[in-house]
């Protein structure tokens, strides 16, 4: 069950099945993006974020060729994971990492792909442009898809609905 547990009045941490979570974004969201994972998975301990770029000590994929980046982010961030988390803001449906990430989410080899959930950001409000491979895996009121969508969440048992996802990854439609 997805909870909070409550002791003595004060909030301890998320009960539920903590995943291991790609976080998918726009470096230009890096404020908004840093807010998400200090909530959920520091604060409330949700899940477990892997992000490539999270930090300036992170190791980049400098490159250009598509295939060596897809295969260096299944590699060094998608092996443990099984839901990957895109945070969308005004410039995430253009950029060819998020894509990327993406497509390497979809096609992750060895295990199951992972389940996708796209989360419009605060600054979008209720409404963004999607990732093209994410509106691609989505169907209106997410049925027989593999991607979801939702708003930002205001608590974690909203953001419990990476379970959902985490169980959709049967339903892949569309991985190129």
């Amino acid at each position: 069950m997805l909870a909070l547990q409550m002791r003595g009045g004060f909030e301890m941490a998320y009960t539920g099945i903590k995943r291991k979570v790609f976080i998918s974004h726009y470096k230009g969201d890096k404020n908004e993006v840093n807010a998400f994972i200090d909530e959920f998975a520091n604060k409330h301990k949700v899940f477990t974020p892997y992000v490539l770029g999270a930090n300036e000590n992170d190791d980049f994929i400098n490159s250009t060729n598509p295939t060596y980046v897809m295969s260096q982010i299944r590699k060094k961030y998608l092996q443990d994971t099984t839901v990957t988390i895109v945070l969308v803001g005004s410039c995430t449906h253009s950029r060819r990492y998020v894509d990327w990430e993406l497509k390497s989410s979809l096609q992750q080899g060895e295990t199951l792909p992972n389940g996708v959930m796209g989360i419009i950001l605060p600054s979008q409000g209720n409404t963004a442009n999607m990732p093209p491979r994410l509106n691609e895996n989505w169907t209106k009121g997410h049925i027989d898809c593999y991607a979801r969508y939702w708003i930002y969440p205001r608590t974690p048992e909203e953001l419990g609905k990476v379970r959902i996802s985490h169980m959709a990854r049967e339903h892949l439609l569309v991985t190129h």
